[in-house]
């Protein structure tokens, strides 16, 4: 499986971003993916989740209201929207999948991880 994040960059507090994960390798009908997140100096946190066989969605408490997962599964991507940025939202964000069961806010659970993609958000 190979994961390809997408869609970081520079925002204003208050603004919007939308990132893309494209998974590609296999089917996912079976499948759980993930965002999570890595500020400097601090551990990489969970940010959201979603299964991808019945759209089932978690959140971490300090994005729910602001950011929604969502998945096409035509195009096998997953997006994590993102709104009402603030700035200690900036991180380097990383899209994982993990292959059974519902998703996880463990990154140990998460059998894939993507590259990295910025986003910095300025005051």
């Amino acid at each position: 499986v190979q994961l390809q994040a997408s869609g970081g960059g520079l925002v204003q507090a208050g603004g919007s971003l939308r990132l893309s994960c494209v998974a590609s390798g296999r089917a996912f009908s079976t499948y759980a993916l993930g965002w999570f997140r890595q500020a400097p100096g601090k551990e990489r946190e969970f940010v959201a989740a979603l299964s991808w066989g019945d759209g089932r969605t978690y959140y971490a408490d300090s994005v729910e209201g602001r950011f929604t997962i969502s998945k096409d599964d035509a195009k096998t991507t997953v997006y994590l929207q993102m709104n009402s940025l603030k700035p200690e939202d900036t991180a380097v964000y990383y899209c994982a999948a993990r292959r059974f069961g519902s998703g996880r806010r463990e990154a140990i659970a998460y059998d894939f991880w993507g590259q990295g993609t910025l986003v910095t958000v300025s005051s």
